[in-house]
């Protein structure tokens, strides 16, 4: 018993430095979204807009989940890195394209349309749900 328990203990560095390194790319990834989006995330949220808490929360886990993946699939922390990074400006692209794809989508969720917050947000969930199988190498 004492052996199993060690051997799971062993694991913990590895598990700090995945997480970390997740943390930081998920930090990184907020910084570039909200740098790229014409409108303040948060400041939207904070005044209680659910089209922008929806768009972003989809934003989120559309990153989050092939992060997870590289996680998964990774061979060392610069392989997820590599990979993280990939997904990061995958969903960033996924905001550009759909953003051209319905028009004036920015404004839309600045002025709390619902339809256009769950557009943005299915689209990006969508995508990161694609992003992710394919990264399981």
């Amino acid at each position: 018993m004492l052996d199993t328990a060690l051997t799971s203990l062993a694991g913990i560095p590895s598990f700090l430095a995945y997480f970390v390194l997740a943390v930081v790319l998920l930090l990184l990834f907020i910084r570039l979204y909200t740098w790229v989006t014409p409108h303040d995330e948060f400041g939207l949220i904070r005044a209680n807009n659910p089209a922008a808490a929806i768009a972003f929360g989809g934003a989120l886990i559309g990153f989050g989940w092939p992060l997870g993946s590289a996680i998964t699939n990774s061979m060392s922390l610069l392989d997820c890195a590599i990979w993280g990074a990939v997904a990061l400006v995958v969903q960033v692209l996924t905001f550009l394209i759909s953003s051209a794809a319905l028009k004036q989508l920015p404004n839309r969720i600045t002025q709390g349309e619902l339809a256009a917050g769950i557009f943005s947000a299915a689209c990006s969930i969508t995508v990161g749900m694609l992003n992710a199988a394919c990264m399981s190498y």
